[in-house]
């Protein structure tokens, strides 16, 4: 009789927790998974895929003005934000049993309700116990608010995704992709929006050009930065609310919404009793293997705060699964993970910045701006930057970053290209393809003066 109810028991039906467990049941382990909401995370259900769909409903608006210029006559244009809410809540229940049919499909038995650690190898879910040999924590994280007077009133990016009726202005609190994401989308679909941040520029942490670029054509498009600037205080007014800032000045506004970051929602699970180990900031600390401070208790994902996207949640998942139950080691690498912000234009970035690559010696940097092709006959005043990242010693290429149309996209293959070591001399011998804003990476031949010369 075996001494476990299970070989694996996964706290937290997300991406990575999903692809961990059902691998796993794949393998013939004996598997559960315990999801205190909605089989999918936070990716499917609270962040990229809802958001993008919201992403590709608020572009319409531009496609709708720039299609004159390409000799159309659009007839008069009503959105309906319900419309839009419903349609993206339908796609998330087919995706959503999508996952549970993956789950079922690989012998994966689903413990609905909150999963508690009673010790190392028990879980206990709604009053329900379960032991295993094996114990997975995917718990992911969750939105983070400042305690400030008046913090009851904001809403996150959770419950931005199912808003009853489009706000007419809104303030948005925080610089980071998120918030930058959200406020290109209400903009686009007609909301007065104001961007909030503590810091000089947006996008903290990115190469500094993306950052300038970015908010640029934020700015063009009625977005509202306030830049070095903290909020004191919220109150609920009879027209919405109104957000005391740095120094005096008061903002009116429909809605305010805050993205100032995440947490590992680690919280009440029981880590405590089973002696698993966390951080000042509640992040499950790991190893190299995805390993906690207890030997038969794993953690990845959002929770262990390492490189918090979904794509790496999922690799950190196969890993885990094929070195615990398929006999094949496998370590995360996190160098060279590409990213993108689908903000308007999205951003797509891949390696180290100029800053972090200038760090380890001498670069050369190759930059270009320009307008991209569509809106040679719109007349929009939108610009694409792109830029190139070389270590001089070597010519390897460290860093590839662009803000434009299409961006995500690019960047994606350029991602392949680091990984695998290439050379600004193999950039420069690959044939571009005409007429795209992608052949721009392999024509770039001018670099950029040094800082100092």
């Amino acid at each position: 009789m075996p001494k476990y109810d299970y070989d694996l028991i996964t706290l937290g039906a997300g991406s990575g927790g999903v692809r961990a467990t059902r691998m796993a049941g794949g393998y013939g382990a004996r598997t559960a998974i315990a999801e205190k909401s909605r089989v999918g995370g936070t990716c499917v259900l609270r962040g990229c895929v809802p958001k993008k769909l919201l992403i590709y409903g608020a572009h319409f608006a531009e496609d709708f003005e720039d299609a004159r210029a390409y000799g159309w006559t659009p007839g008069p244009a009503a959105f309906d934000w319900p419309a839009l809410i419903a349609a993206k809540n339908k796609e998330l229940d087919r995706l959503e049993g999508i996952y549970e049919r993956i789950l079922r499909d690989n012998s994966v038995e689903i413990l609905p309700g909150k999963a508690v650690l009673a010790d190392a190898h028990t879980v206990e879910v709604d009053g329900k116990t379960a032991t295993a040999e094996k114990i997975l924590l995917a718990v992911g994280g969750w939105p983070e608010t400042p305690d400030i007077p008046g913090i009851e009133h904001v809403i996150s990016s959770n419950e931005a995704l199912e808003l009853p009726e489009l706000p007419k202005s809104m303030v948005i609190v925080g610089g980071g992709y998120i918030a930058v994401e959200f406020a290109g989308i209400f903009n686009a679909l007609g909301a007065d929006v104001t961007l909030i941040i503590r810091s000089a520029n947006i996008l903290r942490g990115f190469d500094e050009d993306v950052r300038d670029a970015l908010a640029d054509e934020l700015g063009k498009k009625g977005i509202r930065i306030l830049c070095e600037t903290q909020v004191r205080s919220i109150e609920k007014c009879d027209d919405g609310y109104s957000v005391r800032i740095t120094g005096e000045e008061e903002l009116r506004t429909g809605l305010v919404m805050y993205a100032t970051g995440r947490r590992p929602n680690t919280d009440g699970i029981g880590l405590e009793a089973a002696g698993v180990r966390v951080n000042g900031r509640g992040a499950v600390c790991v190893d190299e293997w995805s390993r906690t401070s207890v030997e038969n208790i794993f953690a990845l994902g959002d929770c262990t705060d390492r490189v918090n996207l979904t794509p790496v949640a999922i690799a950190e998942g196969r890993a885990f699964a094929e070195t615990q139950f398929n006999g094949n080691p496998i370590r995360m690498s996190y160098e060279n993970i590409p990213s993108a912000v689908f903000s308007q234009p999205p951003v797509g970035t891949v390696g180290l910045t100029e800053e972090q690559a200038s760090a380890l010696g001498p670069v050369d940097v190759y930059l270009s701006r320009f307008k991209p092709m569509r809106h040679t006959l719109t007349g929009r005043d939108e610009r694409v930057m792109m830029k190139l990242i070389v270590e001089r010693a070597t010519d390897r290429v460290l860093g590839c970053h662009m803000v434009g149309m299409d961006a995500p996209e690019i960047v994606q293959g350029l991602g392949i290209a680091l990984v695998c070591g290439a050379t600004k001399a193999q950039f420069d011998a690959t044939i571009g393809i005409h007429p795209t804003a992608a052949e721009e990476f392999v024509t770039m031949r001018t670099k950029r003066p040094d800082p100092g010369d």
